[in-house]
C-alpha cells in the first residue's frame, strides 16, 4: 500500500513551533483547539478483498462499507477547502484478453502434463498401503525378537524334517561345506490384510564349486510378454484366474550330488551342535534346485495330459475338446486359467495329491506384480517394487519429473566416470524388470542400459531422472479390457543413425493382442529393418496362441 500511495504528490505540511514543558509540568498544557490542528489530506485506499479491521476502531465499525462513511476505517478525512482527490482504479478488473493472433500451446489448450507424488494414492489403497508399511526383517536376530517370524521359521524346520531334507553327520575333512541363511517374506490377501508370515531356509549356492557340487543349472522361466497374453486371453474369454503356491517346492527335486551344508542359524542341535547336514533332497539357494524342481513338475504335468509350449517352455498347455487350460510356471507360483472350471477344480486336486499347493483364489499378487480385478477388466502394475527401487536410491523426498528422459538428451561415452558403477547397474537392472507393466519408460531404460560397463556421472543423472519420474508415477500399469474384436495389431518403427558414436539406428516394436499392449521392445544397432524383425515376431505370437 506504501508503494501505491507514493506515487502521488504530498501536498506541503505546515510547520508549528511547538515546544513541550517538561514532564513535571505535562499537566499544564493547555489542550489545542481539534480545529486548528493542521490536516494531511490522505487519499481512498484500494478495495481488498478481505478488508482488515483497523487495531483501533471498534468491533462494530470492522465490516466493510464505502469510502464516504466516517466509521468506516478505509474512510479518509480531508478538508473542505481541499480539492477531491482522483478516484482509484479498481484492482479486481478481469486481465484483458490478448489480441494476437498467434495461436499458442495455452490457448489450443495443450499443456505439459504434470504428475504429482502418487504416494497419497497408493496410501489410500489398503493393498497398497500394506505393502508398504510392513517391514520384513533381514536375518535372523532381526526376526527372533517378533513371535510371528518365529513360529514361521518352527514352521519351516517342522516341515524339512518331516521331509526328510538332510541328515546330520560329522564334519568330512577336505569337503565344501555350503552355508546356509534364512530369508522371510510377507504375503498379502487381495484386500490388503496380511495372508502369512513366511521364513525360508536357503543355502547360500554362492559358495559352492562348479564341477563338484553342481554340474548343469538352467532352468527355463516364463516370459514377461507370456505372461500378459495369457492375461489377456483369460480377460477376453471371461476365464477365471487361479493363484497357486507350491510348498517347499525345491524339494521336491530329486538332488544328484553329494552336498553338505552348515546347520540353519538358531537351530542348533543340542546333542550335535558341531554336525553338519548331509542334503538329501534339493534346497532352495543350490544352482541345481531350480532345474531339478522343473524336471519334476514337468514331468508330472506331461503325464496329466499337458503339453509344452514350443514358444515359451514355462508354459503348459491342456486341451481336449472345448476344454482347454493354461499354467504359467514361474519357479514354484502357478497361474492357473481355462474355460471349464470343473476341469480346473479336479486338476488342482490332482496336483494337491502330488505336491503340497495352497489354492490361494484371484490372483493378487504375483512375481511382484499387484492385480487388481475390477467391472472392466484387470489392472496390472508394480507400484510395491517400483517404490522399493525409488526408495534404494534414496530419492523419495525428491521432486518428481514430468519425462523419464528429455527430448534433447544424446548419451555417449565420454565423461566423468561414475564413482560407484555396481550402484549403477543395480538400479537400471532393478528399472528393466519394471517395463514389464510400463512400457512409458522403455526408451529411457534402454538408453542407460548402453553403459553398463563404464557408466560417467550424466548417465547416472539420467537414471535419477528415470527414478523421479517412477516416484510421480507409482500407480501407472496396464489395464486388461474386454475388447468388441481381438485381432492382433503390430506397429514398428526405427530412426535414422541416432548414435552419434556408431552411425546405427533403434528400432522398436509393439504388438497389441485385443486393444493391449503383449509384447513391446526397443532395441538399438539395427542390422535389420524393423518390418523385418516385426514380421518375425508375429508368427512366434501366432505359434503361441496355437
Amino acid at each position: 500500500m506504501s508503494t501505491f500511495l507514493e506515487s502521488f504528490p504530498s501536498p506541503p505540511i505546515p510547520k508549528f513551533d511547538f515546544n513541550p514543558p517538561a514532564p513535571s509540568k505535562i499537566s499544564s498544557i493547555p489542550t489545542p483547539c481539534p480545529a486548528c490542528l493542521p490536516h494531511e489530506p490522505t487519499y481512498p485506499i484500494p478495495h481488498l478483498t478481505t478488508p482488515m479491521p483497523s487495531p483501533l476502531s471498534s468491533p462494530s465499525s470492522s465490516s466493510p462499507s464505502s469510502p464516504s462513511t466516517p466509521s468506516s476505517p478505509s474512510s479518509t478525512i480531508s478538508s473542505p477547502h481541499e480539492p477531491s482527490p482522483t478516484p482509484v482504479p479498481h484492482l479486481s478488473q478481469p486481465p484483458v484478453a490478448p489480441s494476437h493472433p498467434m495461436i499458442t500451446r495455452a490457448k489450443a489448450g495443450i499443456f505439459k502434463p504434470k504428475h504429482q507424488a502418487d504416494l497419497a494414492y497408493v496410501n489410500s489403497h489398503p493393498f497398497y498401503y500394506s505393502l508398504f508399511s510392513q517391514q520384513v526383517p533381514k536375518g535372523f536376530k532381526s526376526a527372533a525378537k517378533n513371535p510371528l517370524w518365529m513360529r514361521a521359521m518352527e514352521e519351516e524346520m517342522s516341515a524339512l524334517r518331516c521331509n526328510g531334507t538332510w541328515t546330520l553327520v560329522p564334519r568330512p575333512n577336505n569337503v565344501n561345506i555350503v552355508g546356509s541363511k534364512w530369508i522371510f517374506r510377507t504375503k498379502y490377501l487381495p484386500d490388503g490384510t496380511v495372508d502369512k508370515h513366511k521364513a525360508r531356509l536357503v543355502a547360500q549356492g554362492f559358495t559352492q564349486i562348479p564341477g563338484l557340487d553342481f554340474t548343469h543349472t538352467f532352468s527355463p522361466v516364463v516370459k514377461a510378454a507370456t505372461i500378459r497374453i495369457v492375461l489377456s486371453l483369460a480377460v477376453i474369454n471371461n476365464c477365471p484366474l487361479h493363484q497357486l503356491d507350491v510348498k517347499n517346492a525345491f524339494l521336491n527335486g530329486n538332488l544328484g550330488e553329494t552336498i553338505f551344508m552348515e546347520q540353519p542359524p538358531g537351530f542348533l542341535d543340542d546333542r550335535f551342535p558341531h554336525y553338519v547336514c548331509k542334503l538329501n533332497k534339493a534346497l532352495y539357494g543350490l544352482k541345481q534346485a531350480p532345474r531339478a524342481w522343473f524336471q519334476r513338475l514337468s514331468t508330472f504335468l506331461l503325464q496329466n495330459g499337458f503339453t509344452c509350449s514350443k514358444s515359451d517352455t514355462s508354459l503348459f498347455i491342456f486341451k481336449k475338446g472345448s476344454c482347454i487350460m493354461y499354467l504359467l510356471v514361474y519357479v514354484d507360483d502357478l497361474i492357473l486359467t481355462g474355460s471349464h472350471s470343473n476341469t480346473i477344480r479336479s486338476f488342482i486336486f490332482r496336483l494337491h495329491k502330488e505336491f503340497a499347493t495352497k489354492d490361494m483364489g484371484n490372483l493378487s499378487y504375483f512375481m511382484g506384480l499387484e492385480a487388481t480385478h475390477d467391472s472392466h477388466g484387470l489392472f496390472l502394475s508394480q507400484s510395491k517394487y517400483a517404490h522399493d527401487i525409488v526408495a534404494k536410491a534414496n530419492l523419495l523426498e525428491a521432486k518428481p519429473f514430468h519425462t523419464p528422459l528429455a527430448t534433447s538428451t544424446i548419451l555417449t561415452k565420454d565423461g566423468t566416470p561414475f564413482s560407484n558403477p555396481t550402484m549403477y547397474r543395480f538400479l537400471v537392472g532393478a528399472l528393466q524388470y519394471l517395463t514389464i507393466t510400463r512400457p512409458d519408460i522403455s526408451f529411457a531404460v534402454n538408453q542407460v542400459s548402453q553403459f553398463l560397463q563404464n557408466p560417467t556421472e550424466e548417465h547416472f543423472q539420467s537414471v535419477k531422472r528415470i527414478l523421479r519420474y517412477v516416484k510421480g508415477t507409482l500407480s501407472f500399469g496396464l489395464h486388461f479390457s474386454k475388447p468388441k474384436n481381438t485381432n492382433i495389431l503390430g506397429y514398428s518403427d526405427a530412426d535414422w543413425a541416432r548414435c552419434i558414436e556408431t552411425c546405427r539406428s533403434t528400432y522398436g516394436y509393439s504388438i497389441l493382442l485385443a486393444g493391449t499392449l503383449s509384447l513391446g521392445v526397443l532395441r538399438s544397432n539395427l542390422q535389420l529393418p524393423a518390418l523385418a524383425v516385426n514380421l518375425n515376431i508375429v508368427p512366434w505370437l501366432t505359434l503361441l496362441l496355437k
